[in-house]
């Protein structure tokens, strides 16, 4: 399944700063028994979806569903796209809006980062695939409130063809050097380089941070 379409990013020092409150608000709403503390705590939170609902110019509410939508000690969400390369070209499916990015999507809980990347690969794209090589696990702070780790396996395909879904309108393959408009928060030209690499390097060492 693919990101939920969110809000455009803020200016980063204030996202790591709201980012950092809303943890510390989210932890102390999971372990704190006293009510008042609980009350503190929501109001740290309010306090942070305030700070980035200002800077966007958005309603507090849409910035509530995001800060909100996770319970429990915060860890950092996992993301697994599917480098599908083939004669020097790299496989890329159209979202909704137009742009394009490596099929994939937020891990689901019951299912690993290698059995998640070739769900999201016949989901999005229609391919069945086989994973090969993770390339590259990697932190980022995309256009959301909280930090990802992202991981790009490449994969090789073994039978499926595309199909327009509810997620994707296209697919199509792109040489590394011409590329068309991507989705930058989940698919950007650095990321796509790595995977050409790793595809034409057998002692490729997975880039780890």
């Amino acid at each position: 399944m693919s990101h939920a379409h969110e809000p455009s990013r803020p200016t980063d020092k204030l996202t790591i700063w709201a980012s950092e409150l809303q943890s510390i608000a989210q932890a102390g709403l999971t372990y704190a028994h006293d009510d008042f503390d609980r009350e503190r705590y929501q109001r740290i939170r309010e306090l942070a979806i305030k700070m980035v609902a200002e800077d966007m110019g958005v309603p507090d509410e849409q910035i509530r569903r995001v800060f909100c939508a996770d319970s429990g000690y915060q860890t950092p969400k996992i993301d697994t796209r599917a480098a599908i390369i083939q004669s020097g070209r790299i496989l890329l499916v159209q979202e909704r809006d137009g742009r394009w990015a490596m099929p994939g999507g937020w891990c689901e809980y019951n299912l690993s980062p290698a059995q998640n990347t070739v769900k999201e690969a016949k989901e999005e794209a229609g391919l069945d695939v086989e994973v090969r090589r993770l390339v590259a696990t990697v932190n980022r702070r995309p256009p959301y409130p909280f930090v990802v780790v992202k991981m790009r396996v490449l994969c090789d395909v073994v039978g499926g063809a595309f199909e327009p879904n509810i997620e994707t309108t296209a697919s199509g393959w792109f040489p590394e050097h011409d590329l068309p408009l991507l989705a930058e928060g989940k698919t950007n030209a650095d990321q796509i380089r790595l995977c050409f690499e790793a595809s034409r390097d057998p002692q490729w060492q997975t880039v780890f941070e």
